[in-house]
Parts: C-alpha cells; sequence; structure tokens
C-alpha cells in the first residue's frame, strides 16, 4: 500500500470536512486518510492517504464520478498536488 500526501484548496473548508462524500467515494477502493487543514486559516487543506491501487485511484480522479465528488466538496481541481512517499 502506498502513502501519498495531497493538498488542494476548497471553498469552504468547514463544509469540505464535514462532508461524507470522501468516506462515499474512496471507501470503495479501500482508500484510507486522514484530513488536515492550514493554521492559518487560508482555504488549502490537505490528507495523508494510504491508497492500495493507486491506477484505480488515478481513474476515479479523472472520471466524471471523481469530478463529481470534488464539485460536491468544493474542491478546486486545478490546485490538487499529490506527493509519494519516498
Amino acid at each position: 500500500m502506498a502513502t501519498y500526501m495531497v493538498f488542494h484548496e476548497v471553498d469552504d473548508v468547514a463544509s469540505w470536512l464535514k462532508s461524507p462524500k470522501r468516506d462515499e467515494v474512496f471507501g470503495r477502493l479501500g482508500v484510507t486518510y486522514r484530513t488536515f487543514v492550514d493554521p492559518q486559516g487560508s482555504k488549502r487543506v490537505g490528507l495523508i492517504c494510504e491508497i492500495p491501487d493507486m491506477d484505480a485511484f488515478q481513474a476515479l480522479l479523472q472520471s466524471a464520478e471523481g469530478g463529481e465528488a470534488m464539485k460536491h466538496d468544493g474542491v478546486h481541481p486545478d490546485t490538487l498536488l499529490m506527493l509519494s512517499e519516498s
């Protein structure tokens, strides 16, 4: 299982934190995660994700379902940055 740090900006941090959409979508892929927010109060958020199948995860992000999930959570896809554990 690979570990990734994922950063992006959102419309509303509080809404993003309480959204059930991540569990709904990531859970089917066996992805587990922890959420992080910028203590300075920006709209930048992050996740540490354990991703069992990166190909399936990437396919999800590129799919209509993934796009809708990001839209639902107010994610700005153009700000998405993923870093892999080295």
